[in-house]
């Protein structure tokens, strides 16, 4: 735990701050934990990676500025300075929100596979799954838009999170998503004061080009490298993001 958060840590050397979506807000186990320190490992190789969590039970009505302040308590109580800060995807959200909130806790700030809003097609399909979890349904099987745009690799893709969910409660992610719903910083981009990266999918339609243009534009020492070809989440598969991930947070140029 970190002042309260859930929190998986692992590596040596400065600390660096990771954010992302968990479908539970508890540290991920069995499968997802190995695969979360798969992942991982090229930055716990250079840092002490922590994996910050949102906490359990959080109102529904949470938005992504509470969620920023909570996260900003935790830093802020275990951390005598600013911090590095890797947000990934809706994790990425959550960064941009804390950067502009509480710039004095971020050091430097790398983001991949998101942008200041949610697109269309994210933002249809989180809202769906939110619907899903609120009738407790299995929610995840309405994400496969967001992940092919392949009618026959969407059938196949359905059936698979639908087992994937099993018997959880998916309530708590619901309500991260939900944050993410009324989540838009167009207007307060340049509020944010660190060195920032945005590494983004040529064909991500979950938070698309032009709005990772958008965010990179409105952040005052900010850039943008773009991975062709690569869908949202070809952007995290792709080789050269740890790599290039890295040359920022220790200073060099990707």
């Amino acid at each position: 735990m970190m002042h309260g958060l859930p929190c998986l840590s692992a590596g040596e050397g400065p600390p660096l701050i990771v954010l992302l979506f968990t479908p539970e807000a508890a540290v991920p186990t069995g499968a997802s934990r190995r695969l979360t320190l798969r992942m991982l490992r090229p930055f716990s190789e250079r840092f002490t990676t922590h994996l910050l969590i949102r906490p359990p039970g959080l109102p529904p009505t949470t938005t992504m500025a509470q969620l920023a302040a909570v996260h900003a308590d935790a830093i802020r109580e275990t951390f005598s300075g600013p911090v590095n800060v890797l947000g990934l995807s809706t994790g990425g959200s959550l960064a941009i929100q804390l950067a502009a909130d509480h710039p004095e806790l971020v050091y430097r700030l790398v983001l991949g596979g998101t942008a200041c809003t949610l697109g269309p097609v994210g933002r249809r399909a989180q809202r769906r799954y939110i619907e899903r979890a609120r009738q407790g349904k299995r929610p995840s099987p309405a994400l496969a838009e967001m992940l092919t745009g392949s009618t026959i690799g969407r059938t196949v893709l359905k059936g698979l999170l639908w087992l994937m969910d099993g018997h959880r409660e998916h309530l708590d992610a619901a309500t991260m998503l939900s944050a993410e719903d009324g989540f838009d910083l167009r207007g307060r981009l340049h509020e944010i004061k660190a060195p920032t990266l945005l590494l983004q999918g040529e064909k991500d339609i979950v938070y698309p080009l032009d709005l990772a243009r958008q965010t990179v534009k409105g952040i005052p020492d900010a850039r943008l490298v773009v991975y062709r070809d690569r869908s949202h989440s070809g952007t995290f598969t792709d080789k050269r993001f740890a790599v290039d991930a890295l040359a920022f947070l220790q200073n060099n140029q990707p």
